[in-house]
Order: structure tokens, then C-alpha cells, then sequence
């Protein structure tokens, strides 16, 4: 199966523009999250150069955040670059265990490898990639067992009609 972000955009715009005045759109740089403003009358998540799987997650951030911090240029988080100490890594993984458990759940629900991020190539520490795999797939399970954000359960059922795909059970999170 292909994957092109111009289906995610059109299901993602079918999806939420009306009820969120909000756009999913491939940008050329670093992804973002922008609310609307003079410049744009509608919020804006912005992925990265047209990459699916970027497009995944910056949805997955979108799905989770609420109201107030939707209202933020990227939520209000911060974020240290790539080259992150220890103590920064730790604080990284600990604010993306929720988003790339989403995303997970939304890879899946296309039939779309999902990789976890620990998105710090050039750090002072090599990210223990496997165990905070572990952790997004304990919240993976977690949200399975408890439910999803309603945002996220809606795209994922969008996503699992488009791409022909069966609700998510425990077993998908391997």
C-alpha cells in the first residue's frame, strides 16, 4: 500500500476543519503548530517536507492537546534541539510518551510502520530507544484499556475506514 500525505491532509481537513478551523499542512522546514493569527484565520499544524510519518505525529500532538493549549504557537511546550544532556532526554521522553503512543495507534490504524522517536542524534547520552518503546507502549495499552482522546479514537476509526484496517487490539503493539 502507498502512503501520501496529501490523504492525510484531505482526511484530516474532512475530520476537523469544520469543527476546529484547523489545516494539516507539509511544510519545508521544522514541523510546527501554529494558531491562527493575522496571518492565517485558521490554526495550522505544519509537518515536515511532506513526510508521512511526521504528519503522524504532529496530528498526534494535536489530537491530545486541549483547548488552552491548542490556542499556543507549538502548545506552549518547549523543546531542546537535538544534542540533549541526560536530564534534558529524560525531560523529552517524559512529554512524548502520550504523543508517540497516539501516533503508534494512528500508524497502525493505516497500516503504516511506526518507529518511536527519541529524536537526539547528536546528545551527550545514547537514548535507551528500546526502553522508552517500552513506555509508549505502556501508554499505547493503557489508552487501548481506558480509551483514546476522543480527537484521536475519531481519527483513528477515519483512518481505519480509509486504509481498510480493523480496530486496534493489545496484539498490534508489538
Amino acid at each position: 500500500m502507498s502512503f501520501c500525505y496529501r490523504d492525510l491532509i484531505s482526511l484530516f481537513d474532512q475530520t476537523f476543519y469544520a469543527s476546529h478551523n484547523t489545516r494539516l499542512e507539509r511544510g519545508d522546514d521544522e514541523p510546527i503548530y501554529v494558531p491562527a493569527n493575522e496571518h492565517s484565520e485558521h490554526h495550522r499544524i505544519v509537518f515536515a517536507h511532506g513526510f508521512f510519518a511526521s504528519a503522524l505525529h504532529e496530528v498526534a500532538h494535536w489530537l491530545l492537546a486541549g483547548d488552552a493549549r491548542r490556542q499556543q504557537v507549538d502548545y506552549g511546550y518547549w523543546y531542546y534541539a537535538d544534542g540533549r544532556d541526560a536530564e534534558a532526554q529524560a525531560a523529552f521522553e517524559q512529554v512524548e510518551v502520550k504523543p508517540q503512543a497516539i501516533e503508534w495507534a494512528l500508524s497502525l490504524s493505516c497500516g503504516f510502520p511506526f518507529n518511536v522517536s527519541c529524536d537526539n542524534l547528536e546528545g551527550t547520552v545514547e537514548p535507551d530507544r528500546h526502553a522508552f518503546c517500552e513506555k509508549v507502549r505502556d501508554q499505547a495499552l493503557l489508552y487501548l484499556d481506558t480509551g483514546f482522546p476522543a480527537r484521536a479514537q475519531l481519527f483513528m476509526a477515519v483512518l481505519q475506514t480509509h486504509y481498510q484496517r480493523q480496530p486496534l487490539t493489545a496484539a498490534d503493539f508489538v
